[in-house]
């Protein structure tokens, strides 16, 4: 199945329609063109979330996606740009790198855009995934933000949009701001809990930089494009044609 069939897979809205036949050998040529991929840098869109590879399952559940299928790390890089159906957005789950599968793509829609909608996902999928990541970063604007959480509650949060903020106790891994050989107690402040990590520091350490993957990433398996509303069938196919 070469690029263009890909894209009509999802235009006319067959993926909620595949037999498990189908399945199988949509899986099984996914597995085979990962044979010959090359692992280049992702473009996680500024946001991503990251579970771990062996009990990822549960994120389709957490994050209510629907009518998922095999696709390869290159076939789902630029997930924002595929075509889709009317209400029903693509989101795309890596394939496991370094043993860590990354969430990318349409976040907006299969998430929401506010704060709380941000950390509910994370903490739901650490409930189904035992573990989860978030992070968010925008130059342009300033923000930086990443976010570890277990078991259904966040264990440590970075916050940078304006003062920063931190929650939880520090990682093992953090570099602490009462630690830098330029903090002075007589004359400088910082909170206990204080940590020194952007997003790119923290990713590299907790998961998967998505920028960092290349020819020394362990990838496994295949990826999946699935859906952020179920039974996309052929419903609105002639708006589609015409438009």
């Amino acid at each position: 199945m070469i690029e263009n069939r890909l894209d009509a897979l999802l235009e006319a809205g067959f993926t909620d329609r595949l037999d498990e036949r189908d399945r199988v050998l949509l899986a099984r040529r996914a597995l085979l063109k990962s044979c010959d991929e090359k692992p280049s840098p992702l473009l996680a869109d500024s946001w991503w979330y990251a579970v771990p590879g062996e009990r990822y399952e549960g994120l389709f559940t957490a994050l209510d996606l629907h009518d998922r299928f095999p696709v390869t790390l290159d076939e789902g890089a630029d997930v924002v740009r595929l075509p889709h159906r009317p209400g029903a957005f693509p989101v795309f789950v890596t394939p496991e790198i370094d043993g860590w599968r990354l969430v990318i793509g349409n976040l907006e829609v299969a998430v929401g855009a506010g704060w709380g909608a941000w950390m509910s996902a994370v903490e739901r999928l650490s409930a189904h995934c035992g573990e989860a990541q978030m992070f968010f970063e925008d130059e342009a604007g300033g923000a930086n933000v990443w976010v570890v959480a277990e078991h259904g509650r966040i264990r440590r949060r970075y916050t940078r949009e304006g003062d920063p903020e931190w929650v939880g106790e520090p990682l093992p891994w953090e570099d602490l701001r009462v630690d830098d050989e330029d903090f002075d107690p007589e004359y400088d402040e910082a909170e206990p809990n204080e940590g020194m990590a952007d997003v790119a520091t923290a990713c590299a350490n907790l998961s998967v930089d998505p920028t960092g993957i290349g020819a020394g990433s362990r990838i496994r398996g295949h990826g999946w494009l699935a859906l952020t509303a179920p039974g996309v069938g052929h419903k609105d196919l002639g708006v589609l044609v015409r438009s």
